[in-house]
C-alpha cells in the first residue's frame, strides 16, 4: 500500500498560513505599519487603492534592511525579534513570529525597496507568490517601502469573499487608527484613491485623539493616570455626558498593542455605572503597561487577544483608576467654600417664626370610584347601575333619559378606555375584556408607519431652526452615508459638511421633541450589529429602531383620546397581534373565562 502523508510545498504552506494572518487588505496594512514602527520610523505613509485590493503601499523612514535581510524577510519564521521560546515572554516589539511578510508574499505581488543609513544605494526585490522574480540595486532615501499589488491574485476564492470597497476601507481605517493611536510621537498619513484622509503630526496622545476623531474631543476627555508596581494605566476616558448610543471610541492597548478584552471592558462599564444611560456606551483610549513576562500575546494569529498572569489585579486597578478620574472631574470646585452658599431660602427666619408648625393635609375622597364615569364627591357610591351609564336622582331613584333612543344608540357606539398601571389599555369588546400593552402596540403602529414611509418616500420633515451638527469617526461616518437615503425617506434632512460631520437640517415630524442625535446614534449602533448587504433588511432595522425609541413607554399616563388612537391604529396594522420584536401586543380575557372564574371563586 502506498504512503499517503507527504510534505506540502512551501508555496502551499504559505497560502494556508496566509489565510490565518492575512484575512483582508486591512490585515496586510496592520502588519506593514507595525513593522515600520519596529524599524524605528518617525514618519509612516500609507497609500491604498480600491480599499487595498489593488494597491497597498507603506513607506517609512526607519532603519532599513541589508540586501541579505531583505531577501530573508520573506522566508517563513524568519525574524530578528526572538531566537528561543523564552523570548516570547519578554516581547516589546509589535511583530515577532516572522509570518506576516511570508504570508503576504504568498498571496500577492510584492515589491520591496529598502536602504540602511550606511549604504550608498538600496535594494529592490520583486516577489510573486513566494517566488523572487527580481533583485536589483536602486537609489532611494533611507527607509523601507513595501508595495503590495493584487492581493489574493492567486487565491480567487478568498478574493471573492472580500466585502464591498466601502466595507473593506472601513477595516483599513480601523487598523490605521489602532496603530496610530498609541504612537502619537510618530507622524502618519493615509491616502485612499488619491485623496488624503488623514495627516497626523507628531504630538501627544490627546492631540492624536483629536486628529483622529475631531477637535471637539478637546472638551470631552478626562485624563487617567495610575502607576503601581505591577501595572501602569495611562490614557483618556470620555466624560459621562458625552457617552454615545453607539460603540466606537473604545480602545484598549497593552504595551501599546491593541487588544480586545471583554472582562476589562466590564471594568470600565462598571466604573460608569449609574452615570450613563443603560443603552449608552463609555468611550476610552487606555494603554496598560505591564511586564511582558506577565502577559502572553501569542494566543491568536492577529495578536488582538492576550492572557494576563493576574487579570483580576488588572481589573481592580483599571476600575479604581477610572473611578478616580471621574471623581476628580465631578469634585472640581464648583462652590466657593469660603463664602456661605446662598440657596435663596432663609432657614433662620423659619426658626424665629412664632407660627406653629402644622402638618399639611391632603384631601381624600373615600367615595372615589375609578370605574364610574361621573363622580359625585358628596355622595357615597353604592349604586351598581352607575357602571352601566344609568342615571339616578338625588333620592336614588332612576331617572329616565330625555331621549331613550338617542341614549341607547350612544351607549352602543361609545367605547370607554381605562389605563391600568399607566402601562396597559383596558377596554371591552363583545367577547370579553381586551388588555393592550401600550408600548408594544404603539411600537407596532410606528414600525409599520416608518416602513411605509420608506417604501413610498412619504416621510414628512420638520425643518430645524438652527441646523445641528452630528460628528462621527471615519468608520461610522462611512456607515451613516449608507443609511442616508433611507433616513431621508422617513423625514431626516441631512447633508454631509465634511468627511466626518453631518448637518441635521430637518427631522421627522414624529420626533416630538426627541433628541435626533441620540436616535441617529442608536440606529447606527443597531446597523453595525445587524449589518447586511440586503437593502430590505436595512430599512427594517431603521424602522424598528425609530419605532422602539419613539413609541410611548410604560408608566406613561395617557388621555382617553390617546388610548383610543393607539387602539384604532393598532387594529389597522397588517400584523396587530405582535410587536416587531415578536412580543404579543394584547391579551383577550374571554367573557366565558371571566364567568367561569367568578362562579368557581
Amino acid at each position: 500500500m502506498l504512503d499517503v502523508i507527504k510534505l506540502l510545498p512551501d508555496s502551499v504552506a504559505n497560502q494556508i498560513a496566509a489565510g490565518e494572518v492575512i484575512q483582508r487588505p486591512a490585515s496586510a496594512v496592520k502588519e506593514l505599519m507595525e513593522n515600520a514602527l519596529d524599524a524605528g520610523a518617525t514618519q509612516i505613509d500609507l497609500v491604498v487603492k480600491d480599499a487595498g485590493k489593488a494597491l497597498i503601499m507603506v513607506t517609512d523612514n526607519g532603519c532599513g534592511m541589508s540586501e541579505t535581510d531583505a531577501r530573508m524577510c520573506f522566508e517563513r519564521h524568519a525574524t530578528s525579534k526572538i531566537s528561543k521560546a523564552e523570548d516570547l515572554f519578554s516581547i516589546r516589539t509589535m511583530g515577532f513570529r516572522g509570518e506576516a511578510l511570508a504570508s503576504i508574499a504568498a498571496i500577492a505581488q510584492v515589491e520591496l525597496k529598502t536602504r540602511r543609513k550606511d549604504d550608498e544605494v538600496g535594494v529592490k526585490i520583486i516577489n510573486e507568490g513566494s517566488v523572487v522574480k527580481e533583485q536589483t540595486l536602486v537609489p532611494m532615501p533611507v527607509g523601507t517601502t513595501f508595495t503590495i499589488k493584487n492581493l489574493f491574485f492567486n487565491v480567487p476564492a478568498r478574493r471573492n469573499f472580500l466585502k464591498s470597497p466601502a466595507a473593506e476601507m472601513r477595516h483599513v481605517v480601523e487598523e490605521f487608527t489602532r496603530v496610530t493611536l498609541m504612537n502619537p510621537e510618530v507622524g502618519f498619513t493615509l491616502t485612499s484613491d488619491g485623496k488624503e484622509l488623514y495627516h497626523l503630526y507628531p504630538g501627544n496622545l490627546k492631540q492624536r485623539i483629536m486628529g483622529l476623531f475631531g477637535n471637539n474631543y478637546d472638551e470631552k476627555l478626562l485624563a487617567v493616570h495610575q502607576d503601581t508596581d505591577r501595572v501602569s494605566i495611562h490614557g483618556y476616558i470620555v466624560k459621562a455626558e458625552f457617552a454615545k448610543k453607539t460603540r466606537g471610541e473604545q480602545y484598549f492597548f497593552v504595551n501599546k498593542r491593541f487588544i480586545k478584552h471583554p472582562y476589562l471592558h466590564h471594568a470600565i462599564e462598571n466604573a460608569f455605572m449609574e452615570m450613563i444611560p443603560q443603552d449608552s456606551f463609555p468611550g476610552y483610549f487606555l494603554n496598560i503597561e505591564v511586564d511582558p513576562a506577565d502577559i502572553d500575546v501569542n494566543i491568536h494569529p492577529t495578536k488582538t487577544e492576550v492572557n494576563f498572569l493576574d487579570v483580576k489585579l488588572v481589573y481592580a486597578i483599571l476600575h479604581a483608576a477610572v473611578r478616580k478620574a471621574i471623581g476628580q472631574n465631578n469634585l472640581s470646585p464648583m462652590i466657593d467654600f469660603d463664602e456661605p452658599a446662598n440657596l435663596g431660602f432663609d432657614f433662620g427666619e423659619v426658626v424665629k417664626s412664632s407660627s406653629p408648625i402644622v402638618q399639611p393635609e391632603v384631601p381624600v375622597n373615600s367615595a372615589y370610584n375609578p370605574f364610574r364615569q361621573h363622580q359625585t364627591p358628596s355622595k357615597p357610591s353604592g349604586d351598581w347601575r352607575l357602571l352601566y351609564g344609568e342615571r339616578t336622582d338625588s333620592t336614588g331613584e332612576e331617572t329616565p333619559p330625555e331621549n331613550p333612543q338617542e341614549t341607547t344608540a350612544n351607549t352602543e357606539l361609545k367605547t370607554h378606555y381605562l389605563q391600568l398601571n399607566q402601562s396597559y389599555i383596558v377596554t371591552t369588546v363583545k367577547s370579553g375584556l381586551l388588555v393592550i400593552d401600550q408600548h408594544l402596540a404603539h411600537y407596532r403602529v410606528l414600525f409599520e408607519k416608518f416602513l411605509k414611509d420608506m417604501e413610498t418616500s412619504t416621510g414628512h420633515s420638520q425643518q430645524e431652526l438652527f441646523p445641528q451638527p452630528f460628528t462621527l469617526n471615519a468608520n461610522d461616518a462611512s456607515l451613516m452615508r449608507e443609511l442616508l437615503p433611507d433616513l431621508q425617506q422617513v423625514g431626516f434632512n441631512m447633508e454631509q459638511a465634511n468627511p466626518t460631520t453631518f448637518m441635521i437640517n430637518g427631522t421627522p415630524a414624529d420626533l416630538a421633541g426627541a433628541d435626533p442625535v441620540a436616535l441617529l446614534e442608536k440606529m447606527l449602533e443597531n446597523y453595525k450589529i445587524n449589518r447586511t448587504d440586503l437593502q430590505l433588511e436595512r430599512k427594517l432595522g431603521i424602522a424598528k429602531t425609530m419605532a422602539a425609541q419613539l413609541s410611548v413607554k410604560a408608566i406613561t399616563p395617557l388621555s382617553e383620546k390617546e388610548m383610543e388612537n393607539i387602539v384604532d391604529q393598532l387594529f389597522g396594522c397588517s400584523v396587530a397581534e405582535v410587536a416587531p420584536d415578536g412580543k404579543k401586543t394584547y391579551v383577550l380575557l374571554a367573557l366565558d373565562e371571566i364567568n367561569g372564574k367568578l362562579k368557581n371563586s
